[in-house]
C-alpha cells in the first residue's frame, strides 16, 4: 500500500502558508458557486431535487468504487441500477420500495464484484449502501409536504456550519489531535468549535421557522453535528485504508463529492431515521423538528 497523503480540509487543518491560503480560496469559491445552486433546487423540490440527490449519489458511488478498486463495469452495474430504481420509486412516493432496491443492489454487487482488491465483494456492497444513503435520506426528508424544506434547511445549516467552524477552529488554534491514527490533522479544538457552530446554526433556523422547543432543536443539532464529524472521520479512515488523499478532484478545494458530503450523508440518514420513528415516512421532517 502506498503512503497516504491526507487531505488538508476539515476540522483538523493545522497547517499554514501559501498552499493553505490557496486551498481556502478554492474552497470559498467552490462553495460560493455550488451552495446557491443546491439551495435553489432544494427550495424547488420535487423531481429536480430528486435528480440532484441521485446525481450526487451516483458521483459518490463512482468515487467509492474507484477508491476501493471495484470500478469495473460489472461491479458498477448493480449499484447504478439500484440507484436508478430508488430514484424512480422514491419519486413515485414509494421510498420503501426504493430502499429495498438499494438492498438488492448491494447484494448483487457483493455477488458480482471481482478485481484484485482484498475484500472487494464487501467494499462493493458497502459502496451501494453508502451511495444509497446519500440519495434516500435527503430525498425522503424533502417529501414531507409541511416540514420537509425546513428539515433540509436545518440539516444544511447544522452540517455546513459544523464544517466551517471546525475548519476555522482547527486552522486558527490547532491543539491536540482528535484521532491521529485516522486523520492526523483534525484537532479537538476544531471538533468543539464545529459542535458549537452547528448547534447555534440549527437553533437559529429553528427559531426563524417558528419552532417552539428550541432546547430540543439544539439537542437535535448537537446530535447531527457529532454524527457529521463522525461521518467525516469514517471517510478519512476509508481513504487512509486505500492510501488516498481525496476521493477525486471534482470540486476545487474540497476534493470529491465524498469529501464534501461525507458528514452530511451520515447526519441526513440519522435525521431521516429519527423523523420516521416519530412520524413515519409521510412526515419525517415533522418527526425531526417538532417535539
Amino acid at each position: 500500500m502506498t503512503t497516504p497523503n491526507h487531505r488538508s480540509h476539515g476540522g483538523a487543518d493545522v497547517t499554514s502558508g501559501g498552499s493553505g491560503a490557496s486551498n481556502l480560496t478554492l474552497r470559498i469559491a467552490s462553495a460560493a458557486v455550488l451552495a446557491p445552486i443546491v439551495l435553489a433546487i432544494t427550495y424547488v423540490g420535487g423531481w429536480p431535487f430528486l435528480v440532484l440527490c441521485a446525481l450526487g449519489a451516483v458521483g459518490i458511488f463512482w468515487e467509492w468504487a474507484r477508491l476501493t478498486g471495484t470500478a469495473r463495469a460489472g461491479d458498477l452495474a448493480p449499484g447504478l441500477a439500484a440507484l436508478l430504481a430508488a430514484l424512480a420509486f422514491t419519486g413515485l412516493h414509494h421510498p420503501g420500495a426504493g430502499t429495498v432496491s438499494l438492498a438488492i443492489g448491494a447484494g448483487l454487487a457483493a455477488v458480482t464484484a471481482g478485481g484484485a482488491t482484498p475484500g472487494a465483494r464487501l467494499w462493493a456492497a458497502v459502496g451501494v449502501v453508502y451511495a444509497g444513503i446519500a440519495f434516500i435520506s435527503p430525498a425522503v426528508l424533502r417529501q414531507d409536504p409541511l416540514w420537509g424544506l425546513t428539515a433540509l434547511w436545518f440539516l444544511f445549516a447544522t452540517v455546513w456550519t459544523t464544517d466551517i467552524f471546525a475548519f476555522l477552529g482547527g486552522r486558527a488554534i490547532g491543539g491536540p489531535l482528535l484521532w491521529p491514527q485516522v486523520s492526523p490533522k483534525k484537532t479537538w479544538v476544531g471538533a468543539i468549535a464545529g459542535l458549537a457552530g452547528g448547534v447555534a446554526a440549527g437553533v437559529v433556523v429553528a427559531y426563524a421557522s417558528g419552532i417552539g422547543r428550541l432546547g430540543m432543536a439544539g439537542i437535535m443539532a448537537l446530535l447531527l453535528s457529532v454524527l457529521a464529524q463522525a461521518g467525516d472521520l469514517f471517510e478519512s479512515a476509508v481513504k487512509r485504508r486505500f492510501g488516498a488523499k481525496d476521493a477525486s478532484r471534482l470540486i476545487p478545494g474540497h476534493g470529491g463529492l465524498m469529501d464534501r458530503l461525507d458528514g452530511f450523508l451520515v447526519a441526513a440518514f440519522a435525521a431521516l431515521l429519527i423523523g420516521i420513528v416519530r412520524q413515519g415516512t409521510a412526515a419525517p421532517g415533522a418527526g425531526l423538528l417538532l417535539w
